[in-house]
């Protein structure tokens, strides 16, 4: 069996301010630091043999602090970044609520029939995310940590699981959250947006 632990990547300076972020870049915070050490120590002793991020800063912080508590290098791959959500980034998300609700909100129930004016177009982010999923299961390593961002973690989740990305946005995981995804010739979800690390 594999074992493939996602990891959100802890909190950003622009997390903390209610930022859409996307493809934007920021460090993390004096906090995010520290749930990527917790993060880290839960990992510790789960024979992680492969550590895989996003390149983004804030995933591959999260990464490095991963890596060096466990003494394994940092592999970077270009599909894990987020979903480019155009023009919104660098946005406030709940100024947008006020402005724009009704244009957010059938994004958030159905990001497939409503996308963003200019987001990554959601085909183009299946495929990437996709295209990652297919090389994640003939990996020889049988225990991988996978860190990257909300979209694209939440579109792993749902290409594994065999659900629409019609419901990205359905699932929820926190910054320095962990999900445990196991494969044995099918996926299963073995837990979701787990924080117990982080008390």
């Amino acid at each position: 069996m594999k074992r493939f632990y996602l990891v959100r990547h802890a909190q950003s300076e622009l997390n903390e301010k209610g930022v859409f972020q996307g493809r934007l870049d920021s460090d993390l915070t004096p906090l995010g630091f520290v749930q990527a050490r917790l993060v880290a120590g839960f990992l510790k002793d789960k024979g992680i043999k492969r550590i895989v991020s996003s390149p983004q800063r804030r995933a591959y912080k999260t990464a490095l602090i991963i890596g060096d508590v466990l003494s394994l290098e940092v592999d970077l791959d270009d599909r894990l970044r987020e979903m480019s959500f155009g023009d919104l980034e660098g946005k406030s998300f709940w100024d947008l609520m006020e402005r724009e609700r009704e244009m957010i909100v059938s994004w958030l129930k159905d990001p497939v029939r409503f996308p963003l004016p200019t987001q990554e177009p959601v085909e183009a982010f299946e495929k990437r995310v996709s295209s990652f999923v297919e090389d994640m299961v003939s990996w020889e390593e049988d225990t991988v940590a996978v860190i990257a961002h909300g979209g694209t973690l939440h579109a792993i989740v749902c290409l594994t699981t065999g659900l629409d990305l019609s419901r990205l946005w359905r699932i929820h995981m926190d910054n320095a959250s962990i999900t445990l995804l196991e494969f044995d010739g099918s996926f299963r979800i073995a837990y979701l947006n787990r924080k117990c690390h982080l008390i």
